[in-house]
């Protein structure tokens, strides 16, 4: 579904409803975007290379790439975000396997989706923000490690508790995970692991959660305050002001 169309570019939403298994045949796309997740989770395969798509990492596209997708846990919903050939061209580098989506980002994101009022300005640069997460340098190994992390993370696996015993899991030192994590997906493990936390409260203060100390519990926050500091500091509200503008 188009949301907002313009000359150098495009804003469309997309529904994967998924309910099929395998992954989808190769297609080659012309045009350079950038893809972020809305809700759920799924796989893109270019040139052999895997990599996990959820609302914290965003991937850009670039022509002539031969892409397939698999949706390994259910479908999602995306916003696809087309650029014309001489925005694509400036904006791609080297190519990498993940973008860190910010929370910030991640808030102008969920508001496109109500209103595209202003698509030209205000939410484009946000969204096209991304692009400065991506990190510098890319390791095969490092890429791995931080994959497997991020997967611990986004599954609240019992390992993930702390950095030590998340670390141990993986079989390398904090440090080692620490640095590779960093490198690789543009932010630390700790604030990696808040975005993911700040993520969900944005997901319960959308649905009309009205209750910040059980929100707090829920989350794994130390307490209400703490809850407030940390989604203060990703999106810059605090949870009572959020709910006023996700209220829609």
């Amino acid at each position: 579904m188009a949301l907002a169309t313009r000359a150098d570019l495009g804003v469309w939403s997309a529904h994967c409803p998924g309910g099929h298994a395998g992954w989808s045949a190769q297609e080659a796309r012309d045009d350079y975007r950038l893809v972020l997740v809305r809700r759920g989770r799924f796989r893109r395969r270019v040139a052999g290379a895997v990599v996990d798509l959820d609302p914290t990492v965003a991937y850009l596209g670039t022509p002539g790439e031969e892409e397939s997708f698999e949706h390994p846990t259910g479908g999602d919903l995306c916003t696809s975000v087309s650029l014309s050939a001489t925005l694509g061209e400036r904006l791609a580098g080297p190519a990498r396997p993940l973008i860190h989506v910010d929370a910030r980002v991640d808030l102008a994101h969920r508001r496109l989706l109500t209103s595209t009022a202003d698509v030209e300005y205000g939410l484009v640069e946000a969204l096209l923000g991304l692009l400065a997460f991506v990190p510098a340098r890319s390791h095969p190994a490092d890429r791995m490690l931080a994959a497997r992390a991020r997967e611990a993370l986004v599954n609240d696996d019992p390992s993930a508790i702390g950095l030590q015993s998340l670390a141990a899991a993986l079989g390398v030192s904090p440090y080692r995970l620490s640095r590779a994590f960093t490198r690789e997906v543009g932010v630390s493990v700790t604030r990696y692991r808040n975005r993911l936390r700040v993520s969900r409260a944005l997901d319960r203060l959308e649905a009309g959660e009205r209750g910040l100390a059980t929100l707090a519990a829920d989350l794994g926050f130390a307490d209400q305050a703490h809850l407030c500091r940390t989604v203060r500091a990703h999106v810059g509200h605090s949870p009572t002001a959020l709910r006023r503008l996700l209220s829609g």
